[in-house]
């Protein structure tokens, strides 16, 4: 589960990281332009008034009490870029600023007007899993603000690693060591230490997969501020996390929210082919097949494990696309392939979909699966490479 900013920024406060002051302004559905607008100038008034008083508890007095951000709440990247993030020096200015993030994307339900801070410099700060060394990854770079994806490629030796054991956890001198090897000393470098430290709390009592702050402003009086945040909760741990809840703010797509709402692991892509295969491997590896033989990808949906009973409600998700056919490969072991292979029958005579259906359905009772889809009219493949490629055929119109 991806977090919206302001719930990341919550945590990080509980944790003692500073956080600008802010207020979240909700975008009420059929709300007029005009109740936006004044809603977030008052959002903007009340932070003009505490930054005057000192009186937030975060930044205080030092952020700049005649202006703040007006932040588009999405999880996805590039909101600068976007034109979803915007500055204003004024509470009416801050009103413009949200009517204006409106009209380009008007899926927006929430926004976050926080106090400007001012900057000296700014830091990058991760913790995620890395997974082939079954240790915990610490990424720190002095340049601050950029994709880290980018900045790897481009100045490697700007990003720091420190990997952490989770039988012994942090250790203070991988937080001191690594604030020195970002080139901060003094003051900023003991507070960089316990960011490093207050962060890997988060991700721990989290159960994260991704926490992160980019950027870390230094501010010009010294001070460390979380100038966004990026949390990532484990799906597997929301049982334990139950103060998150999965809301239409955290997806894309109201394809997207509908899959999670139903356990079904979703990812939308804007190519031709649907895929509906069981087991995240096999998914991901028909995924670079069809890539592989010059097909595009219109959504990844994995429907094995506990959600193999699930094929009709998986067909739906699909057919809300505008893809061209749909792939469905799967290799059932404790998920049945005759299982899958009825709930498949039963889901095209009662979804009647309007394009081609191509099956490769592998596994524990095989035959019965096999047998099951010829019965139906259904021909089914037995090699997936085979399928991928007719799948790819059907989409660029070189076969029914």
């Amino acid at each position: 589960m991806k977090l919206l900013e302001y719930q990341g920024k919550a945590v990080f406060a509980e944790a003692g990281i500073t956080v600008p002051a802010s207020r979240l302004v909700t975008v009420e559905p059929g709300g007029t332009k005009q109740a936006l607008r004044e809603r977030t100038a008052e959002a903007a008034r009340e932070l003009s008034a505490e930054g005057a008083d000192g009186a937030d508890g975060a930044e205080g007095a030092e952020g700049n009490r005649h202006g703040v951000v007006v932040k588009a709440q999405v999880t996805t990247g590039g909101r600068g870029k976007a034109g979803l993030i915007k500055t204003a020096g004024s509470p009416e200015e801050a009103g413009e600023a949200a009517e204006a993030i409106l009209s380009r994307d008007a899926t927006v339900r929430a926004l976050l007007v926080e106090e400007m801070v001012s900057i000296e410099r700014e830091l990058y700060l991760s913790i995620s899993v890395d997974a082939p060394s079954a240790r915990f990854l610490i990424l720190a770079s002095a340049s601050g603000g950029v994709e880290i994806e980018t900045l790897a490629l481009e100045a490697p030796e700007t990003v720091k690693r420190v990997e952490v054991d989770p039988f012994f956890g942090l250790q203070a001198y991988q937080s001191r060591g690594l604030a020195f090897d970002l080139g901060l000393s003094g003051d900023t470098a003991k507070q960089f230490a316990k960011v490093v430290g207050a962060l890997y709390e988060v991700f721990r009592s989290r159960d994260a997969e991704l926490a992160e702050i980019n950027p870390l402003f230094v501010t010009s009086s010294g001070r460390l501020v979380a100038g966004d945040s990026k949390l990532i909760i484990d799906d597997n741990s929301l049982d334990r996390q139950k103060e998150f809840e999965v809301t239409r703010e955290q997806f894309g797509t109201e394809t997207e929210y509908a899959a999670a709402l139903e356990g079904i692991p979703y990812v939308q892509f804007e190519g031709d082919i649907s895929l509906m295969c069981a087991g995240a491997g096999l998914t991901t590896t028909v995924y670079d097949l069809v890539q592989f033989e010059g097909g595009t990808v219109a959504n990844y949906l994995e429907f094995g494990g506990p959600n193999y009973r699930k094929a009709r409600r998986a067909m739906e998700l699909c057919l809300e696309n505008q893809s061209k056919v749909i792939l469905i490969v799967t290799f059932g072991t404790i998920a049945r392939a005759d299982v899958m292979a009825e709930g498949i029958v039963e889901a095209i005579a009662e979804l009647k979909p309007d394009r081609p259906i191509v099956t490769c359905i592998r596994g524990t009772n095989e035959e019965s699966a096999t047998q099951t889809l010829r019965d139906a009219g259904i021909e089914p493949l037995l090699d997936t490479e085979e399928a991928v490629r007719t799948a790819v055929a059907i989409a660029k119109g070189e076969r029914q």
